[in-house]
Parts: structure tokens; sequence; C-alpha cells
């Protein structure tokens, strides 16, 4: 054999042998790929209809969390992602079943009366360490954030006003105020939850109406057992992370957010501050504000995704950024019961 033909299945070889190791590295990857997302499965309880179903949501899974590696491995940001529960949905599919919040359509932009306006402020306040923020809940795959958002701003204000903190039912929300624009799990705002609650008299507690996740007909009966009242609401003047302020330093505040961002299905940890917008689509509670070590302001807000997501189902988002309107708009259309 001449050199060059040596030389020439000299390299053919390595050729061949490098291919095999990267088929045999991809190989190997795919299943620990694999065994990840059936260790994922065991742990949320995920079990899928057929095996191409299982595929399909695999092959999410796997994307996910090759987005998820890469952005913490830059370690450029004040946040982190994790794989958590929504882990196999493709983020059009999470907005879907998460989200729900839906502006109002007869806002007409006047200011209405705001209490706090001359209000002091403390430099720091967290709302659950007053014992006037109940436990986080989870919406399930029902697009009610609006109920849970509204909710939590009322047993705020009732803890704040009558000393007792309870947990009270989103589900008569969802299956009893449906005559205006709230629509249940297809979405709503939370400025007519609170009209709802006062025109109905109160609302009752979550153990008299527990929640479902799913549409229902109203049970009229347990509705009307009312374990608290509002006298009404205000809404924040719109585009002032100050007022806002003032506002969450007197009570727990319902703000809509724009949630729509992978970073936001997977956020961890940390002061978020990720790339959102303000097309809102989200009803939160903003139960306090603080600064973290570094001296990053940030906002607490509480969410209703259970508590495996986020910092055990809340989120730290950075407070008085350069727009007006908040990050991810949380200053746009914030507002609060009255007790």
């Amino acid at each position: 054999m001449t050199s060059n033909k040596l030389f020439v299945s000299l390299a053919l070889l390595f050729i061949f042998d490098v291919c095999i190791s990267q088929g045999t590295a991809r190989s190997l990857d795919e299943a620990s790929m694999k065994q990840r997302h059936q260790q994922w499965m065991a742990r949320y309880g995920r079990i899928y209809k057929s095996g191409a179903e299982r595929e399909q949501r695999f092959r999410i899974f796997k994307a996910n969390v090759e987005l998820i590696e890469s952005f913490n491995r830059a370690g450029d940001k004040s946040y982190k992602l994790s794989i958590n529960q929504f882990a196999d949905k493709t983020n059009a599919e999470f907005k879907a079943s998460r989200n729900g919040f839906k502006p109002s359509l007869h806002k007409d932009g006047i200011p209405t009366f705001f209490r706090y306006e001359n209000g002091t402020t403390p430099s720091s306040m967290d709302w659950r360490k007053k014992r006037a923020v109940t436990s986080i809940k989870d919406q399930g795959q029902c697009g009610c954030c609006w109920a849970f958002s509204a909710v939590a701003a009322m047993e705020g204000i009732t803890k704040i006003k009558t000393g007792k903190l309870i947990s009270l039912s989103e589900q008569a929300l969802v299956d009893c105020d449906i005559n205006g624009e709230n629509h249940g799990c297809e979405g709503g705002l939370m400025d007519d939850a609170f009209e709802f609650i006062k025109q109905n008299g109160g609302l009752t507690t979550e153990a008299n109406y527990p929640y479902k996740g799913i549409d229902g007909t109203c049970n009229s009966n347990r509705e009307s057992d009312h374990s608290a009242k509002i006298q009404g609401y205000e809404d924040v003047p719109a585009n002032s992370e100050e007022s806002l302020m003032k506002a969450v330093a007197k009570q727990p505040v319902s703000v809509a957010i724009d949630a729509s961002s992978i970073a936001f299905q997977f956020y961890s940890g940390g002061v978020f501050a990720g790339e959102c917008g303000t097309n809102l689509d989200h009803g939160v509670t903003a139960v306090g504000y603080g600064k973290s070590d570094n001296g990053t302001k940030y906002w607490l807000v509480k969410n209703s995704w259970g508590k495996s997501w986020g910092e055990e189902g809340y989120i730290r988002m950075q407070k008085d950024v350069d727009a007006e309107e908040g990050l991810c708009g949380i200053a746009m259309q914030a507002s609060y019961p009255t007790a």
C-alpha cells in the first residue's frame, strides 16, 4: 500500500471513529434525557395517554431542559431557571392554561380616589410576616388567575381589618361571577371580582366552597354563607411604582403583569429582571417589597401556580425600573379592595 493510500485509509478510519463516538454520545445523551424525563414524570405524577403523546412531550421536555441549562450556564442574570412542573409544555400551551387576565374593556382613564396618596412608606414590607397572606394556592389548568389575585388581596385586607386570616373561595367567583366580563377559567379581571363581591354582600370560605379548577354551576346555598366582605375597591394611579409602593405598604394589592415569557415559565429564584413586555395577561398579588443582598430593589409577588414554582410559589420582580409602567407592566393596572 502506498503512503497516500495509507494516509487516506487512516483518515477515513479516524472520521469513522469520530462519527461512531459522536453517535454513541448522542445515544447516551438521549438515554440520559429520557431517564430524566421518566424521573420528572414520577415526581409530578404525569401520565400520558399514548406512546405518541409521550414521545411528543419528551421532545418538548428535552428542548426546555436544554434551554434552562444553557441559560443557567451563562450565569449573567440576577435570577435562575429550573425544571419545574411545566417542563413538558410549550410556552404557548403554558400561557393558554395558566394565565387568564383580561384587561378591562371599560376603563376610561379617569383617575379615581387614591386614599394612600400621602401615605408614608417603610423601606421594606412583607405582609407574610404580618400573617396577612394565606399559603400558596394552585389554579391548575384553569385560567382564573384573576380570582386568585382578587381573593389574596381580599384575604389581606380582611386580616388587617378584623385580625382574622381566612382562606376565601376562588371557586365561588369562578362559578358565580359570570354576568360581567369575568368568565371563570376563560379569564377575567380583579376589579370586576371586587365589584361582584361588594354587590354580593361578601365571599364565602374556601373550606365551605372548595376549589375544583373547572367551570361549575353556582351553588347559591354555599356561596351565600359569607365570611368576609368589602366596601368596594380603588385603583392605584397607573404607571407609578411610587403609588404602587404606597398602596402595598398598607395592604396586599392585586396587580396584572405580562407573564408570557419562557423565563417566567421556569423562574426558580433570584430577582427577576427578565425580558417581558406590557401585554398584561396574568393576575397576581403584590404582598411586599424590599432590597436584595446586592442592593437590587424588588416587588414580592404571590403567584397561584403552586409551591414548586419560583421561590416556594413567590417571585421577586425588579422594582423601580426605568419604564414608568414597571417591569412586565406591574404598575399599569393595580387595585385593592376596601373594607
